[in-house]
This record gives structure tokens, C-alpha cells and sequence, in this order.
């Protein structure tokens, strides 16, 4: 017999093939532009990226040792907690204590598959659809596509060259509504090299407990500050924020590591347990012979980090004194980070070599075009307007990449 049209199933063209949720997420912008440049390379293309976020040092040999170390181990081979191993947990509590300056217990601590996962699993455990997520702006390009996967709505609080890129708690609060969940909190920053001082983190902190916000606190680059500017742990200003913070961090930035893929979220122990139970379903444990790798770094002395931090502050000046060069450039000294964070809204509307860019974006498409240099445009960040360079290159690859940009946008009229 016949099917009916009734009990016939729907065809496949009936249904959307990407999900609505998925669909809307946007490409990590730096990690398009890094692959670009790697492609363009990989084709004999002399071209020197500033799009990456990460150290182009080696990992030290030390915790390269004890992974080789830990692939022998039978336990290595086999699962193992979700939330971590349960040395590794103890490690991060304890190094907590060292850097930052207060206790946390190892059963608050979740290890994630690098710091990513710790941003999408701190959105998703404590943000409910339609609840509102305070984001200074510049942020970093994963933020506001975690806070939508959690249902969120990312509610953008901008702070420009005349800010230093600080946001003020004056803004935050005619940002603030009832809906207001969370707020994301990066210091020092990506993408602008931002270091709130400790009056700046102390205010905002005392301010979020005041309103009952949440802080999501990201602190992968507190080793990495430059001049006077100093890494200020907010849960250590305000301790009564240990019961509604969430401290992500991870061993990428401080340990050249960005490959090993370990991160971790500190929380108030039933947000752990939550975590720790979305984890279970969605990735089991970090693969175990990176987290024997991190036991290494996170016990280990910080010599190989502070040495990487005189290359960053060496190269941070060299660039800083380069764009600066530019006419219609300004670039904000960075304080901390390994970004430099230009606005190059005096250079738009020029014409240079027979185009007219009236955005960043249009912008940086003109530099990799021209003079093949990949930078990543503002718009990945928030407005328009701005540059983001990543300093975590080679002096000899930053003096020529940034004089080709030079040479470049002298042409402008």
C-alpha cells in the first residue's frame, strides 16, 4: 500500500541542516587570521603574522621531561577523573595560595581542556536564557559567543583610548539592569594589554558583591605585566566574592603551553560540581599526560615565565615606539598581556594605493593584501577603529612587520 502524504517523513530540506544555536555562532576571528597567515606562508608567501595569542617560545624542557616521563605510566593510558587529576587539583590550590594570595580547597577546582573550556562551561553553569552578562569592551572574540551559547545576552560596556581601555563601575552601572547575571572580568587584558590597578579591581569587585553579580574573572595572563602595573587577584581585594566568583586560568600564556590544552575554573563548590557534571558528558578528563605536564609547571619555579616576560617587555616597547611612528596611529602602552591595541581611526577614510578603507577590517584586509602582514581588525573585539598585534613574535619579525605597515600607511592621503 501507498504512504500517505500524512505518514510520509519529513524531508530532510524541510529542517534547517545547521542548528539555529550553532549557526549563529561567529569563527574565532584570531584563529582565522593566525590560519590565514599560516596558509599564506605554507604557499611560499613571506608573510609575518601578529594574529596569534601565544608565546613563540618552546615549552620548557623541564615539563616537556615529565610528559615523556608520564607516557610510560599504564595509569596515563586509562580514564580518569572528570574533574582532574586529583593531583593536579591540589597543585592549582596550592599555587592559588602562591600568586594570588588566598586559600581555595582542590575540590573547588575543575581542569578543562584549555582556558576556552573553562569560559564556556563558567557561562553555561551560572547564566539562564535571557540573563544579561556585563562585557567590557574591547573583549576577546570567545566571550560574547560563550555567553550566547549559555542562552545569555552579552551586554557590551566599551572603554576607548581616552579610558586607557578601563571600563569605570559608573559605567558598569548604567549598564546594570534586573537582568543582570554576571560580569566577565579581564585584567591584564586581551586584547588591549589593560592592567586595572588594585583601587580599580577592588571598587568594581566591592560593587558587583553589592548587587549580587556574578564575577567571571580570566587571569590566564597574571604573570605577564610590564612597568609599573601589577596582577590584582579580585577574589584577594574582595574576599566575599570567593561565594559568586569564577576564576578561569590555565598554563597556555605562562608556560608557552597553548598546545597542551589545560585550563581551569575555580568556583564556589556546588558550581564546581555542576561544571564538573556538564564536563562529564561533554568531554570526560583532560588527556592525562597534559595534566602530568601541568603538575610540572604549576609546582615549578616561574624562572622560565619571568624570562619570556623580558623578551615581551623588550618587544612590547619596540612596537609601541613603531606605531606610534604612524601618522594617525595613537597605541596606549600596554601594561600587561602581549597585545598592543592601536586605534588607526585617523587613518580610515584615507586612500592608500588606490583604496579608501572606511573600517578596520577593511583596514587589515589592505595590509595583508599589500604588504602581506596579518593583524586582526577591531570588529573582532567590539568597534571598529582598531589593530590588535600580538608582540609574541620574533624582534626580527615585529621590526619588519610593523615597518612594512609603516611604509604602508605613510602612502596614506
Amino acid at each position: 500500500m501507498s504512504q500517505t502524504p500524512a505518514h510520509r517523513a519529513p524531508s530532510v530540506a524541510s529542517h534547517t541542516r545547521i542548528s539555529t544555536r550553532i549557526g549563529a555562532i561567529a569563527e574565532s576571528a584570531t584563529l582565522a587570521v593566525d590560519a590565514k597567515a599560516k596558509a599564506l606562508k605554507a604557499a611560499g608567501r613571506p608573510v609575518i603574522g601578529f594574529g596569534a595569542g601565544e608565546p613563540d617560545f618552546p615549552t620548557p624542557q623541564y615539563i616537556v621531561e615529565a610528559a615523556i616521563a608520564a607516557c610510560s605510566v599504564p595509569a596515563n593510558h586509562r580514564y580518569t577523573p572528570a574533574a582532574g587529576l586529583p593531583d593536579l587539583r591540589a597543585a592549582i590550590a596550592a599555587k592559588t595560595l602562591r600568586d594570588s594570595g588566598y586559600p581555595v580547597d582542590a575540590s573547588q577546582v575543575l581542569v578543562t581542556n584549555g582556558g576556552k573550556q573553562a569560559v564556556y562551561q563558567a557561562f553555561t553553569t551560572v547564566v539562564d536564557v535571557g540573563d544579561e552578562v556585563l562585557l567590557p569592551a574591547p573583549y576577546w572574540t570567545t566571550y560574547p559567543e560563550a555567553i550566547r551559547l549559555a542562552g545569555g545576552v552579552p551586554v557590551e560596556v566599551f572603554a576607548g583610548v581616552d579610558q586607557g581601555y578601563l571600563v569605570t563601575v559608573e559605567q558598569l552601572e548604567a549598564a546594570r539592569t534586573e537582568r543582570t547575571k554576571a560580569l566577565l572580568f579581564c585584567s591584564p587584558s586581551n586584547p588591549t594589554g589593560a592592567v586595572y590597578s588594585a583601587e580599580q579591581t577592588a571598587e568594581i569587585g566591592r560593587w558587583a558583591l553589592e548587587h549580587g553579580i556574578w564575577v567571571i574573572t580570566d587571569e590566564i595572563y597574571e604573570h605577564l605585566t610590564y612597568d609599573d602595573a601589577a596582577f590584582t587577584p579580585i577574589v584577594r581585594v574582595v574576599p566575599e566574592l570567593a561565594e559568586t566568583a569564577i576564576v578561569l586560568n590555565g598554563v597556555a600564556k605562562t608556560y608557552a603551553m597553548t598546545g597542551w590544552r589545560v585550563g581551569w575554573m575555580i568556583a564556589p563548590s556546588d558550581v564546581t560540581k555542576a561544571a564538573t557534571n556538564l564536563q562529564s558528558h561533554l568531554t570526560s578528563n583532560v588527556a592525562n599526560v597534559s595534566q602530568r605536564a601541568a603538575i610540572a609547571a604549576v609546582t615549578g619555579d616561574l624562572s622560565a615565565a619571568h624570562e619570556m616576560r623580558t623578551a615581551f617587555d623588550r618587544r612590547r616597547r619596540t612596537m609601541v615606539e613603531m606605531l606610534s611612528e604612524i601618522d594617525g596611529v595613537v597605541c596606549p602602552t600596554p601594561k600587561g598581556a602581549f597585545y598592543a591595541y592601536p586605534s588607526v581611526e585617523g587613518v580610515l577614510g584615507r586612500t592608500i594605493r588606490g583604496v579608501t578603507p572606511t573600517t578596520s577590517a577593511e583596514l587589515a584586509a589592505l595590509i595583508l593584501e599589500q604588504v602581506e602582514v596579518a593583524v586582526v581588525p577591531g570588529e573582532a573585539f567590539g568597534p571598529s577603529g582598531f589593530l590588535r598585534l600580538s608582540y609574541a613574535l620574533s624582534d626580527d619579525d615585529l621590526v619588519e612587520g610593523v615597518g612594512r605597515i609603516q611604509r604602508l600607511l605613510a602612502e596614506a592621503q
